[in-house]
């Protein structure tokens, strides 16, 4: 029986069938904490692609993260939990309430007066007595948790009047970390400095997660051309003086951004 394979129903078949009593051994072991590592694999695959600039790479990993979506929903399925409909039906219904301005009769002229909206719908929406905070999944990498924190808190108006004045913060707790004497403490006030750049890339509109994972690129893609370099000369890295190193990182950095 032949399938159109750009239909979803025709992928939600198939992850079905992989499943299924006569279907693939280690497709119908999985569970859903056996998955969970595929799941942030994947879209760190597709967040790759995206820096990349990619886009038929883009499309393959999609398509990988969209099978795990649809094998987490198979699996509640077959435990009688939820389908794959109420999945999209769940989503379509929450986008619909949640753009009055688009399907209903509220209007928001920019995206400031979107976003306004958008926290108030999503705290009539909580249930009463719950954090504002409380929805923000603490299995986010760090600097996304307090990017998502800073950002709800500063929802409801509890955030700096200027830029200049978070990074006057930054300063102070750099002044803070500087006088530190126990271990204890420079963990306490590096976190603040950590957080204080948070809020920084926030109020630029710069996701820092992202800007850390560009920078580390742009370092192992640098220090891989050093290394390079020196096997080239049949010498070692580690032989070169600091200032020899710093004279092939800049030469570096000028190569391998050109």
């Amino acid at each position: 029986m032949e399938h159109d394979l750009g239909s979803f129903d025709t992928l939600e078949h198939i992850v079905a069938r992989l499943r299924a009593p006569d279907g693939c051994p280690w497709d119908r072991g999985q569970t859903h904490a056996s998955i969970k590592p595929y799941l942030i694999e994947e879209a760190y695959e597709v967040l790759q692609a995206l820096d990349d600039e990619n886009s038929s790479k883009l499309c393959e990993e999609l398509g990988d993260l969209l099978l795990q979506i649809l094998l987490h929903a198979q699996i509640a399925n077959e435990a009688g939990e939820f389908t794959m409909r109420e999945v999209t039906q769940g989503i379509a219904t929450k986008l619909i309430r949640r753009h009055p301005h688009v399907f209903g009769e509220s209007n928001a002229s920019d995206a400031e007066e979107v976003a306004l909206e958008w926290e108030t719908l999503k705290q009539d929406e909580r249930k009463p007595g719950d954090s504002l905070l409380s929805t923000v999944p603490k299995g986010m990498p760090a600097l996304s948790y307090s990017h998502s924190i800073q950002r709800r808190a500063a929802g409801v108006g509890f955030d700096w009047k200027e830029l200049g004045d978070v990074v006057e913060k930054l300063a102070e707790e750099v002044e803070e970390l500087q006088r530190a004497s126990t271990w204890q403490q420079k963990i306490h006030e590096f976190g603040d400095i950590l957080f204080a750049l948070v809020n920084i890339a926030r109020w630029q509109g710069v996701d820092l997660e992202e800007a850390l994972r560009l920078a580390n690129e742009r370092f192992c893609r640098r220090f891989r051309y050093m290394e390079e370099n020196c096997r080239e000369r049949g010498i070692s890295l580690r032989d070169l003086s600091f200032d020899e190193q710093n004279a092939l990182w800049d030469e570096a950095k000028e190569k391998t951004e050109g």
